[in-house]
């Protein structure tokens, strides 16, 4: 299992957690600041809206790489749809290439029916021929006003061929793996906040042990008259968690529900699309978070957040101290969004996906101010820069970047990057 604590971790008491303490020191500063992003000269698909990314990979976390192709799969839309409109209509879509720098779309996933009202993001298991892929149920399936329950749902059947390219086909068996107890984590009945999460599956097997899991975001009950958050019921409606399941016989259509490996209850309410990358022994546990979703006396940003171990279950410490690896310059800070970091050699790699651009606002909530015309011509809707960040032990700093979505393997040498930071750059010329 996990060293010397078992598949349940430790006790809800010992659980590692982000504190007030570590957020109140989040600030932009030239060890974490990207470059401003700017249109690229051609999209991935013009017909489409594409967000939350991620790869297709092997069970020990490899990136897939079939008869010379690797493959994403990806959240899109129509592009003839307002871009705020996106998550409502979200189809899980995959693409491939076969250098990581151009890219072919390939269809669908499902052809037919799956859970939800719409799908959310996941992950994709590719084990000895076999395709597995975990998604969000987002609502119920022929609802006919959209829900935001959320339960976590498994696809399994699908075959990947390569022909004239890549072609991921079922017939698919569709399952529901997961939903929330009311006691490790928060029920959609029980929450209380500005937003409920169940949602964001991602396989990973430990290599030190071989177990194999499942981590989600969720939230952790906190009830009315708790004295977490000192009493306080407005800090106590931020109450993210990433969550963990485990499977007893390494099956991994079979999990069960163990407590958080990291609550941030009182800092921030989502904590999205959690991965881990396993380095030199060491646990690194990445989220993405957005400024709004911090709790009332805290100040953060759309940004990727990081956390580091000793084991999987171990007492996770924010990176830099404070928890921030990369967000966007204060000029363009709503630019990039959904990062996830994977190893590549000396560094970590980032992607993300082109978020709104030319939109300099405290909030999101004004885009919907913008014309019609404006809100589509400002947002990326492809993939973004893939962001470079050095990682020494607790430490990590923004390098450089590669082009619009750029995803090299690890095995592949790596171009001088369009982008490095001078001393004292933020990457657009202002402030930090």
């Amino acid at each position: 299992m996990d060293g010397n604590r078992g598949p349940d971790g430790p006790s809800d008491a010992s659980r590692a957690a982000w504190t007030r303490d570590h957020a109140s020191e989040l600030r932009r500063d030239e060890s974490n600041v990207a470059p401003v992003i700017y249109p690229a000269d051609e999209r991935v698909d013009d017909e489409l809206h594409i967000w939350d990314t991620w790869f297709l990979r092997e069970r020990g976390g490899e990136i897939a790489e079939i008869d010379g192709y690797r493959v994403i799969v990806a959240l899109t839309a129509s592009s003839d749809l307002l871009p705020g409109k996106r998550h409502d209509v979200a189809t899980l879509r995959y693409f491939y290439s076969e250098d990581g720098e151009n890219w072919e779309t390939g269809g669908p996933v499902f052809e037919g029916e799956a859970f939800g009202s719409r799908q959310w993001a996941g992950s994709v298991l590719y084990d000895d021929g076999d395709v597995y892929c975990y998604y969000t149920a987002a609502g119920r399936a022929r609802e006919k006003e959209l829900s935001y329950s959320q339960r976590i749902a498994l696809a399994e059947g699908g075959r990947l061929t390569v022909g004239d390219g890549v072609s991921i086909d079922g017939p698919w068996e569709h399952s529901i793996l997961l939903e929330p107890d009311g006691e490790l984590y928060e029920t959609e009945a029980q929450y209380r906040g500005m937003t409920y999460t169940f949602r964001d599956p991602w396989f990973f097997e430990d290599p030190a042990s071989g177990e194999t899991y499942l981590l989600f975001e969720a939230n952790t009950p906190v009830p009315e008259g708790s004295d977490a958050c000192g009493g306080d019921p407005a800090q106590q409606e931020f109450n993210g968690s990433v969550g963990i399941a485990h499977s007893p016989t390494g099956d991994p259509t079979d999990f069960e529900l163990r407590p958080p490996l990291l609550d941030a209850v009182c800092v921030n309410q989502e904590l999205e699309r959690p991965h881990l990358v396993v380095r030199r022994g060491r646990y690194y546990l990445f989220v993405s978070s957005h400024v709004h979703t911090f709790a009332p006396g805290l100040e953060g940003y759309d940004a990727l957040y990081g956390f580091v171990a000793d084991e999987l279950r171990g007492d996770y410490e924010p990176l830099n101290g404070h928890g921030m690896v990369v967000t966007n310059p204060a000029g363009a800070p709503f630019q990039a969004y959904s990062w996830l970091a994977y190893d590549h050699g000396d560094e970590l790699l980032a992607t993300s996906f082109f978020n709104y651009h030319e939109y300099d606002r405290p909030t999101m909530d004004d885009v919907a101010l913008l014309p019609e015309d404006e809100q589509r011509r400002r947002f990326g809707g492809t993939l973004a820069p893939t962001v470079r960040i050095e990682l020494d032990g607790a430490e990590t700093r923004v390098r450089g970047a590669l082009d619009h979505g750029h995803l090299p393997l690890p095995r592949e040498g790596l171009p001088e990057p369009w982008w490095t930071r001078a001393e004292g750059d933020d990457g657009d010329g202002g402030e930090y």
